[in-house]
């Protein structure tokens, strides 16, 4: 079916039975990987408003993204199809262009008869990632930052000098989006995310007549981790605690995955060398508590509104992040510390709330979780899997997960074992019961050939090659069009 077919076979939805589903309230974070006092990643994290919206709900403690990487992972999502269907591997790579019949989540919301808005940082934050026509209405990304930002990338950017004592990390021509601290002069309300809370706040406080579909996307604790001094004096300096790393810790990986922890090495090593490993866990930490004040705004509207019990919420993160673990920043890795995430459910359909799920999920499964909560028509080609069997019954048996990073490389995770496998054939095995931090690589046991084989199983039998990458299209932003451009 294209996805023309979709929206004229759906156009007629009708409006009385619509009016009976429950609104979902869809909030997002970006990098915030599983340091929230609710998985108990970092010990002391600050993170009430997510923790008391696990308890209220359904935490999924064992969710990881379909790819550990932000337009990836957020197109798998947002289409419901994985990366190694569609071809969608990296941050470049426009997917409106490439799946031309993709029908996406907010698609499929307004096509059954939901007022569809947005802000923040839903699709990737980049123009040409965020069509209009998924929307009734959307408020673009707000940046703290838009003395960086690039004008052919961000065209609605309204760009000002540096302030005084930028970078602000002391780290002088280390990495222009690489920064963290305090904006001088800039009150909390002041900070880019801000917009997309407002956003949100003022249209819960609206009625409205058809049911909505409301995404608001935060940007924190993305780089550049700035935050309100409040935020850092939560965590003094002696108290800070970075990651343990080994000095042999990569001595048992193989070459893909060596590659991988090895990108971007000169940042870590930079960060390290200048003494200021503790100074950017500290920001990161920060950025993450900020966050959840964010977070917890847009929920306190919502429960003081008119559509607080007639509302799903789900709360989630596009990917983890590393602070130095296998001497790596960023994500892009196969690793717990990339793939593992923050996921919730709260609200109807919601069984025995407060008790975490512990079965592997990922965010793929949001797509089909959210049409069968809201009485959607399904979708066929969506590659998740609806999760209301286990708001129901926290004691169903689960597949594994898997996540994908580029083509032919994919993690498979069961409740006991990682396993990565790599295109060249290199692998990994984790016992992630024995060994969370995964130091030690078991995939040379031969006593453990059968795990492997099990887990092999969950493999995709298949990659899509990569799609072209935005340099091989024209793109406008006014008319939001899209043109190939020919070889020369």
């Amino acid at each position: 079916m294209t996805r023309r077919d979709f929206l004229g076979g759906l156009a007629a939805a009708s409006s009385a039975s619509a009016a009976t589903r429950p609104n979902v309230l869809f909030i997002s974070v970006d990098d915030m990987n599983d340091w929230v006092g609710c998985l108990g990643g970092y010990p002391g994290i600050h993170t009430p408003n997510i923790d008391r919206l696990a308890k209220r709900g359904v935490l999924f403690s064992d969710a990881h993204c379909a790819a550990p990487l932000c337009n990836p992972s957020r197109t798998a999502l947002l289409t419901g199809q994985a990366p190694w269907r569609t071809g969608i591997y990296g941050n470049d790579t426009y997917w409106k262009p490439n799946l031309p019949d993709a029908v996406t989540l907010p698609m499929h919301f307004r096509a059954n008869g939901y007022h569809v808005a947005g802000a923040g940082k839903v699709f990737h934050h980049v123009a040409g990632f965020n069509p209009p026509d998924q929307w009734d209405d959307f408020q673009l990304q707000v940046f703290d930052d838009p003395w960086y930002r690039r004008d052919e990338w961000y065209p609605w950017n309204k760009k000002i000098p540096a302030p005084k004592g930028h970078p602000f990390n002391g780290l002088d021509k280390f990495q222009g989006e690489f920064d963290w601290g305090v904006i001088p002069g800039r009150a909390e309300s002041e900070y880019g995310d801000m917009r997309a809370v407002e956003y949100g706040e003022k249209f819960l406080g609206k009625s409205h007549a058809k049911p909505f579909f409301l995404a608001i996307g935060l940007w924190h604790p993305h780089i550049p981790m700035f935050a309100p001094q409040n935020y850092f004096d939560l965590y003094p300096p002696e108290k800070v605690r970075i990651p343990e790393v080994p000095s042999d810790d990569l001595a048992d990986i193989p070459a893909t995955g060596q590659k991988l922890a090895a990108f971007r090495r000169p940042e870590h090593e930079r960060i390290v060398r200048e003494g200021k490993w503790r100074d950017a866990v500290r920001a990161y930490l920060a950025a993450i508590s900020f966050a959840d004040k964010m977070v917890g705004q847009v929920i306190s509207a919502l429960d003081q509104s008119v559509h607080a019990r007639n509302t799903v919420i789900v709360f989630w993160s596009d990917n983890g992040w590393h602070l130095g673990e296998k001497q790596h920043w960023h994500k892009s890795t196969l690793w717990q510390r990339s793939t593992h995430i923050p996921m919730i459910f709260a609200g109807p359909s919601t069984k025995a709330a407060g008790r975490a799920r512990t079965q592997p999920v990922t965010l793929l499964d949001i797509y089909p979780t959210l049409i069968d909560l809201c009485g959607l028509p399904k979708r066929d080609g969506l590659d998740g899997t609806s999760l209301a069997p286990l708001l129901r019954d926290a004691g169903r048996q689960w597949k594994p997960a898997v996540s994908t990073f580029e083509p032919g490389n994919h993690a498979v995770i069961s409740e006991k074992w990682r396993y990565i496998r790599y295109r060249d054939g290199g692998e990994e095995l984790y016992d992630r019961k024995a060994d969370r931090h995964e130091y030690t690589n078991l995939a040379s046991d031969s006593k453990l050939a059968p795990v492997k084989q099990e887990m092999a199983r969950w493999l995709p039998k298949s990659s899509a090659p990569p799609k072209p990458d935005r340099d091989e299209w024209d793109f406008d932003f006014a008319s939001y069009q899209f043109r190939r451009r020919t070889s020369r």
